[in-house]
């Protein structure tokens, strides 16, 4: 009965692990693949993904487009939201005495920005002191390979992303400067731009990374470009880079 049982959860984690397999399958696949790709890519029969295929369809998790052609259904990608929307929250909470924290010893506008395709999304913003500052209101869009909130993001994305990104983003002149700069900033941990996206504003960001290493938002701040100065710059990032350290902490980063 024992071995029955041990068996029994051996199989369904055996079909759990398969199934989230083809999840991620399709997910690398921006797009659909034919049930021969999926069996391909996850290595198993076809006949068995197809009966994978048919459960998760049912569920609403994947649904077909075209003739034998497979993406992900919006069930997912309503889990999906709800997921992003509660990492968000928990990151929300964690980061706003960091913000205040970092506001306070530059002086400068603080902000945590996440990814959402090819740009960075303010979510939220700590006003700075100088009677001069940067302001920006969250839900604010900025060009993911514009400005050190951005960059400081697509540095420390995966390789697929960053090629995309700057494919996207660049002409062929500027694809390898932007590459460059990209390499330096994960090397040194921070981005530290002037007058990039806006002439007249000087940022320092640096990524806040999760407990498996991936970067999830950045941390940063933002001034005006005539307080940017030489004396000031590296005591303002390293109070960036510490900031940024102490939220990836919380979020079980190292």
């Amino acid at each position: 009965m024992k071995g029955s049982v041990a068996l029994d959860r051996k199989s369904g984690t055996n079909t759990l692990g398969r199934a989230l397999d083809i999840l991620f399958a399709l997910s690398e696949a921006n797009g659909t693949l034919s049930v021969s790709e999926i069996a391909e890519k996850v290595s198993i029969p076809e006949s068995s993904t197809y009966r994978f295929l048919q459960t998760l369809e049912k569920n609403g998790i994947v649904e077909r487009r075209g003739k034998n052609q497979i993406g992900l259904g919006l069930r997912i990608l309503d889990l999906a939201r709800s997921l992003n929307q509660q990492i968000h929250r928990e990151l929300l909470s964690l980061a706003l005495p960091i913000m205040i924290d970092l506001m306070e010893s530059t002086k400068e506008t603080s902000l945590l920005f996440v990814r959402t395709g090819n740009d960075a999304v303010c979510i939220q913003h700590v006003k700075g002191r100088g009677l001069i500052q940067f302001v920006i209101e969250n839900g604010r869009r900025l060009p993911l390979h514009q400005g050190a909130s951005g960059k400081s993001i697509l540095a420390f994305e995966n390789e697929k992303t960053i090629e995309q990104v700057v494919a996207n983003s660049t002409t062929d002149r500027n694809r390898s400067e932007l590459i460059d700069s990209l390499k330096a900033v994960r090397e040194q941990g921070f981005a530290c731009t002037e007058g990039e996206y806006d002439p007249d504003v000087f940022a320092i960001g640096a990524p806040v990374l999760d407990s498996h290493g991936l970067v999830v938002a950045s941390l940063s701040i933002a001034g005006p470009l005539f307080r940017g100065t030489k004396e000031r710059i590296p005591e303002m990032i390293h109070s960036v880079m510490e900031s940024s350290k102490h939220l990836s902490n919380l979020l079980g980063g190292e």
